[in-house]
């Protein structure tokens, strides 16, 4: 059997796009061209490639072949949750083993949340990732997903405190001596006291350093729990050796040795209190997914046969009636079908205020009706409700890793080898220079403990884990951490107008005839009501709702009915085409609308909307009227560009409507600049201009898109960070890094401030972080510092990290409109 034999890997792909044998050949190809691949087959019933490689063969080679070659290999996504981490190195010992699994592409594991997301190109067995955790010396598990049954009321849970308080007890009359010297007072415990008391903290309550210390040597690896366990251990062995020295030459003339076994076991307390402490910080920044998860009921009131019976939620399916008594949560998504009430959605929302609910309306599980009772039809139970699409998105980004993040990986990658090389080198140093060994180990055992990494693992995590919790309580959701992180530097914000802006339900203000008599108003109404009416467009539905206000008018049904993108609406009606659209499209169709442009044009100063009808008869065109839109502004818009100017952050409008209505709007809310006519294409280009046009020192301008619409997509795509309303459309929330659960638009503002506060934290964070280290090492090496005090510092590190970014807690909505300083 050969080296490559021995060191060989299996990969199984899943393939789409594969339609003949002539794609399996290809595709077999591809993959036999990877270096490192030694064979390869395709199956086209199952669609799935299997291929035999060495090695330094990863998945993320093989589905680059595969996608070279024209075809697209199927990713699958897992989590899990792992335990016995303890600082950073151990977060890289973890993502090195799941990496090392075939088919894994990416990893990423989050030392704050305990969890591992993976990516995988195939399909990879859980039991498969869960044995590579666990060969790397940790514990792992099926994390569970939101909306399932298991987890509706997981609560944090804090770590036990007895081992903490025993090993205090234990330690307390062991350094008691040295606490009484400045007093006069002069107490010395017999060795054998000392010995008594200090092996169980060092041996039972210290375990578990000595287990995952263990652990990382058998990965040839290293951690917290390996510097904790040789520091600790070199202090109480000097000690058993000095005694037990001591006690073979009892006849000996010489001063009683001075032992250490305070040391040791003041050490493994202070690092234990340290962790206690440090765990029950980072469960508080968990409050956020704790709390929504809470929002669940463990049953709900459903309607069959007539009667209304109390099932349990894992009962309910989709189409049952749900009956909701005053002051009950809401258990499932769904629509109003019979009562009248308020809801309170401030858990979801962030929206104080109750909202009205009537038949039509649509409610989300975990809101709490207030008053009234109502029979709601469920839309989706358990995983699908927005309740657990928004935990699913809070724990996304706070398991993502903050590109920031990398050179902390990088630094961790050498931190321990580099610790322990530093120990040695200080252990030598004073024992051969100095002479004096006894002082030597005790430097030694100082800058192992003083060492620890758990600090710089935290630094990053715990910022985004509170930061984007307290923003999911305020109604704003971050996607990843990666938008978190590019926020804070966005210098200019792009608006949508309809919808965004205004409340995006225009109506009907105006109509007039080209020509009297040709055509009534009535007649206007009625076709344009005819070509709208299966629209969904803010305008369309302004029709609609003039129509049906006006009594007697007659109802015309359309065929043929198209929507042309960026221009309006046609349609054949009793034999006729008509066109309804934008004055530019009237220009395209080159109809004559001198008739009425002077009304146009003080319609558009007034900022209204226009909609030209016309028939077209072939190649000629004529203008039938005119029908003008008024939107209102929303009562936060105002407040959402001053606040952003506030922060220095140009403002910008892109609007498909004319320049009249667009200058209207802008001059109203003071906002900087505007687009008018962008038809929903070019909108993706007016981001890329704006990028450039904003940008200074070589550098090109960093630009938030807001937008709440279909059309609004490519340009929440195209710009740095996507800023979308749930307000608006499924399409939109989706191509956005950050959804604002209500149509405030002020909360954009509020979501560029939270991101400037957490990434602020971060850096204090990893500042301190590298601080502790960058002194304390070298103090400890130069023996100014002592062990128990190296400990103290190295508890007092990881604690201070985690209580800086649990500050963010504090932070409220809308203080960037008052001008609040973080």
């Amino acid at each position: 059997m050969t080296s490559t034999s021995l060191t060989a890997r299996e990969f199984s792909l899943d393939i789409e796009g594969m339609s003949c044998a002539s794609c399996v050949n290809r595709v077999e190809k591809a993959l036999r061209a990877v270096p490192g691949v030694t064979d390869a087959a395709v199956n086209l019933a199952t669609e799935r490639a299997t291929a035999q490689a060495t090695s330094g063969v990863d998945a993320a080679q093989l589905a680059a072949a595969v996608e070279k070659a024209g075809y697209r290999v199927k990713a699958s996504h897992a989590e899990l949750d792992i335990a016995g981490m303890t600082c950073a190195s151990c977060v890289t010992r973890v993502e090195k083993a799941l990496k090392k699994v075939p088919g894994v592409s990416a990893v990423s594991v989050n030392l704050a949340t305990e969890t591992a997301s993976i990516s995988m190109l195939g399909d990879i067995p859980l039991p498969s990732l869960i044995a590579a955790v666990e060969k790397a010396g940790y514990q792992a598990s099926t994390h569970a997903q939101p909306g399932d049954a298991t987890r509706k009321k997981e609560t944090p849970t804090l770590p036990s405190w007895w081992p903490v308080a025993l090993s205090a007890a234990l330690s307390l009359p062991l350094v008691l001596p040295m606490l009484l010297i400045p007093f006069g007072i002069r107490l010395e415990l017999p060795p054998l006291w000392q010995w008594l008391l200090a092996t169980p903290v060092q041996f039972w309550l210290g375990w578990r350093f000595y287990r995952a210390g263990w652990g990382a040597l058998r990965a040839l690896s290293g951690n917290m729990d390996l510097l904790v366990a040789l520091g600790t251990s070199a202090a109480y062995g000097l000690s058993l050796y000095q005694w037990l020295g001591a006690q073979a030459m009892p006849g000996h003339a010489m001063a009683a040795p001075h032992l250490y076994f305070e040391s040791s076991a003041v050490v493994i307390t202070l690092v234990l209190l340290g962790k206690w402490l440090e765990t029950r910080a980072k469960r508080q920044t968990a409050d956020a997914i704790a709390a929504l998860n809470a929002l669940r009921p463990d049953r709900a009131r459903v309607r069959r046969d007539g009667r209304d019976v109390e099932v349990a939620l894992a009962e309910v399916r989709v189409g049952d009636l749900v009956v909701l008594r005053a002051g009950e949560r809401v258990p499932v998504d769904g629509v109003v079908r019979e009562g009248r009430s308020h809801l309170d959605e401030a858990m979801l929302t962030g929206e104080s205020r109750p909202q009205d609910k009537e038949p039509g309306d649509k409610v989300s599980a975990g809101s709490i009706n207030a008053d009234g009772v109502l029979l709601v039809e469920t839309t989706a139970v358990g995983a699908e409700t927005v309740l657990a699409q928004i935990v699913r998105m809070v724990e996304q980004a706070q398991a993502t890793k903050a590109p920031i993040q990398r050179l902390v990986d990088r630094v961790c990658a050498f931190f321990v080898p580099a610790v322990l090389v530093l120990a040695l080198a200080t252990l030598l140093g004073w024992g051969l220079y100095a002479g004096d060994w006894e002082q030597a180990l005790l430097n030694a055992v100082a800058v192992l403990v003083i060492a620890c990494p758990c600090a710089l693992g935290l630094a990053t995590p715990t910022a985004i884990m509170a930061g984007t919790g307290v923003a999911a309580r305020h109604g704003i959701l971050i996607k990843d951490a990666q938008a978190l992180e590019i926020a804070h530097r966005i210098n200019v914000v792009a608006f949508d107008k309809t919808g965004t802006l205004t409340v995006g339900r225009p109506r009907l203000t105006e109509l007039h005839a080209a020509h009297e008599g040709q055509a009534s108003q009535d007649r206007m109404l009625a076709l344009a009501a005819a070509l709208q009416a299966s629209s969904e467009h803010p305008l369309g539905r302004a029709v609609l709702d003039a129509a049906a206000a006006r009594e007697g008018l007659p109802q015309t049904p359309a065929t043929e009915v198209r929507s042309v993108p960026g221009r309006g609406i046609e349609g054949v009606v009793d034999g006729h085409r008509y066109c309804l659209g934008s004055s530019r499209w009237m220009q395209e169709l080159q109809a004559p609308t001198q008739a009425l442009e002077q009304r146009a044009n003080e319609l558009q100063q007034q900022g209204r909307t226009l909609s030209w009808l016309a028939r077209k008869d072939g190649e000629r065109a004529e203008i039938l009227g005119l029908l003008a839109f008024g939107d209102a502004v929303k009562p936060g818009a105002a407040d959402a560009v001053r606040s952003l100017q506030r922060l220095g952050i140009a403002t910008v409008m892109l609007t498909g409507d004319n320049r009249g209505a667009a200058q209207q709007v802008a001059a109203q809310l003071g906002i900087d600049d505007f687009r008018a006519e962008v038809l929903p294409a070019d909108k993706a280009q007016a981001v890329d201009a704006l990028r450039a046009q904003n940008g200074s020192g070589g550098k090109p301008a960093v630009v938030a898109m807001v937008g709440d619409g279909i059309n609004d997509a490519p340009a929440l795509a195209a710009a740095d960070v996507g800023i979308a309303m749930s307000t608006g459309t499924d399409v939109a929330m989706q191509a956005a890094g950050i959804t604002l659960m209500h149509g405030d638009p002020s909360l954009a503002a509020d979501a560029i401030d939270i991101s400037r506060r957490t990434y602020g934290k971060i850096r204090q964070n990893l500042f301190w972080a590298f601080i502790y280290n960058l002194v304390g090492i070298p103090l400890a090496a130069f023996g100014l510092l002592n062990p128990m005090l190296a400990g103290a510092a190295m508890a007092f590190s990881s604690v201070s990290v985690v209580s800086n970014a649990l500050l963010l807690r504090r932070w409220k909505a809308h203080q960037a409109k008052h001008g609040v300083k973080a």
